[in-house]
């Protein structure tokens, strides 16, 4: 299995723990960053191919870095090479557009709780019906052997889990109503630019280099800024919550320091510039 070093650890820590149950190797291919294009993305992950890769497990949106990777284009070259695809979308319902069967990837999550403001819980498995064979419940229930069988044995297998609570599944639809209604490709337009032009202002201060093009292509309505090789990410981190109420993590990545910052409906240029300037007294 060939995944990123840029994936989240939850998944990085549950991938070994399968390697070692199921004797494969999870190989975390290194992606240099500043990242330059997509072509020179997917070259540098390709490098990591080989024979024996029979797995890819790539995130749409990272979770330290903040990027938004070319999965489409790696499905499909991953597809021509005959390797299983499964993409890791946890940030990316409600940020960006997110069309599954353009995207064709084998297997693709995705949190509702985050960008599309569902309750916590609420999140979704995408199976390409031609692997959906390949998928057992993690909780076996009645639907196992169902009684009265449904369209899809997936759904069978996975839906119906004993007396767990559903309602955050079910206020999912009232969740993309709210956003169509107050029409949230324009909020997402806003945190987009409010976000550039804040790692804009952290790499002027740092003097450092943000980690991609400041395009749509990579960043949505969150990224992380490099800070000085010198920060103390546990300190920073505390010290903006105590000292400005500010929370963000502060990260130590692959030798990185860095600020994940995050803009939603709720955020304004007034929290940009708090930003700004609790780091300019913390840092520089």
């Amino acid at each position: 299995m060939l995944a990123t070093n840029h994936e989240y650890g939850a998944l990085d820590r549950t991938w070994r723990f399968l390697s070692l149950k199921q004797g494969f190797k999870y190989i975390n291919q290194p992606i240099s960053v500043p990242v330059k294009s997509k072509e020179s993305f997917l070259e540098e992950f390709w490098a990591g191919v080989n024979q024996n890769t029979r797995v890819i497990f790539i995130s749409h949106i990272t979770s330290p870095t903040a990027l938004i990777f070319p999965v489409k284009e790696v499905c499909e070259r991953a597809r021509q090479a005959g390797i299983l695809t499964v993409i890791d979308g946890a940030h990316v319902p409600g940020q960006i557009a997110l069309n599954l069967e353009d995207l064709d990837a084998d297997f693709y999550s995705g949190n509702l709780h985050k960008w599309l403001c569902a309750p916590k819980g609420a999140g979704f498995l995408y199976v390409r019906p031609d692997k959906m064979s390949l998928i057992e419940p993690l909780v076996v229930s009645w639907g196992y052997e169902s009684e009265q069988a449904g369209p899809s044995r997936l759904v069978d297998y996975v839906e119906w889990q004993g007396t767990r609570d559903i309602s955050a599944f079910l206020a999912v639809p009232e969740a993309i109503e709210f956003q169509r209604i107050y029409q949230w490709d324009v909020v997402r337009e806003e945190c987009h630019q409010l976000i550039l032009s804040t790692v804009s202002r952290i790499a002027a201060l740092s003097g450092l280099p943000p980690l991609s093009p400041l395009t749509w292509d990579w960043i949505g309505q969150m990224a992380s800024a490099p800070l000085p090789t010198t920060t103390d990410v546990a300190s920073v981190h505390q010290q903006l919550y105590d000292q400005f109420r500010i929370e963000m993590p502060v990260l130590d990545w692959n030798g990185h320091k860095l600020a994940r910052c995050s803009f939603q409906a709720y955020n304004s240029q007034q929290d940009a510039d708090a930003l700004i300037e609790a780091l300019q007294q913390l840092l520089f």
